[in-house]
């Protein structure tokens, strides 16, 4: 078997790879999804050249929005040079004609797996979250049609209680990253598996955020400026990972989500997650001219 026999002669395709049906499909489904904050909105997802739960409804997403003029910023777990976000980056130029960049400051869509960079985002920026999961209910739940209805009831009694079990048995609550979180006051979602520290940077930001998950087919939206609250008791405060004592041992940033590397000795090193802001802070010491833009947290605590 030969490279020649695994591949097609060229031929024209439409702009940024989906078909133009597809297009109108994804920005009649994103349009809902803006008009009802956090309300999941199914699409027919499409083959593209990445396998499924590896970030098809992100591209999918970006896909859409994307045009010559766009600058396209990829991230996986906070790097921006991991496998999946370079291919995903270099194929989104290629289909699409847009610039790529690692730099939050620069993009015009961010498309990221699991986390929110540590810059804030801008009201001309749009956020694009892979989701492997978005229904919230389904640990609770495992019946897709009684879920949907417990959604238009707004019944979410089941999810209080999952929390207050933690807290009996754990004394705190352990929800981790994908905390569920009430939108407009009104549509629990999940908020991809991004982590605690994450959540809050959703609450009336001033970008949008779509999130998309293409082996579930549906998607939902939080418009700018729209409140997304995490599901807490009134005597139990909502509470971040506590890394504001952490520092970055690269680029000595603190007060930023980070990284634990285990090292051979027994111990662990910490590194900022957010592999760019490493790289500017680091490039900044050494004197060279690169900007930092305001954060969301200023010595762990969230900035107003």
């Amino acid at each position: 078997m030969t490279l020649a026999t695994l591949t097609r002669p060229w031929a024209a395709m439409s702009y940024g790879f989906l078909d133009a049906s597809a297009k109108r499909e994804m920005r009649r489904k994103i349009i809902k999804a803006i008009a009802v904050p956090g309300c999941q909105m199914p699409y027919a997802s499409r083959e593209v050249p990445i396998a499924r739960g590896w970030g098809t409804g992100g591209l999918q997403v970006t896909l859409t929005l994307i045009k010559p003029a766009s600058v396209v910023k990829v991230i996986d777990q906070g790097a921006d040079d991991s496998v999946n976000a370079a291919s995903i980056r270099r194929f989104l130029s290629r289909v699409s004609g847009a610039a790529e960049t690692w730099d939050t400051l620069e993009a015009t869509i961010l498309q990221s797996r699991h986390r929110i960079p540590e810059e804030r985002l801008r009201d001309d920026q749009v956020l694009v979250l892979q989701v492997p999961n978005p229904e919230p209910l389904r640990p609770v739940q495992p019946n897709m049609s009684i879920a949907r209805q417990m959604h238009a009831d707004a019944d979410y009694g089941r999810l209080w209680l999952v929390l207050y079990e933690q807290m009996v048995r754990s004394g705190r609550i352990v929800q981790g990253a994908a905390y569920p979180s009430l939108v407009n006051g009104r549509h629990v979602m999940t908020p991809s598996p991004i982590p605690r520290w994450d959540v809050p940077k959703l609450h009336m930001a001033h970008h949008l955020t779509l999130l998309s998950a293409g082996r579930e087919k549906r998607l939902y939206a939080v418009p700018p400026f729209t409140r997304v609250e995490p599901l807490v008791f009134s005597d139990v405060p909502y509470q971040v990972e506590d890394h504001a004592g952490l520092t970055c041992h690269r680029s000595g940033l603190s007060g930023v989500f980070m990284n634990e590397i285990p090292q051979d000795s027994g111990g662990s090193v910490f590194e900022a997650s957010d592999s760019n802001l490493g790289i500017k802070a680091i490039r900044q010491a050494e004197g060279e001219a690169t900007k930092i833009g305001p954060m969301w947290y200023e010595n762990g605590e969230l900035r107003p």
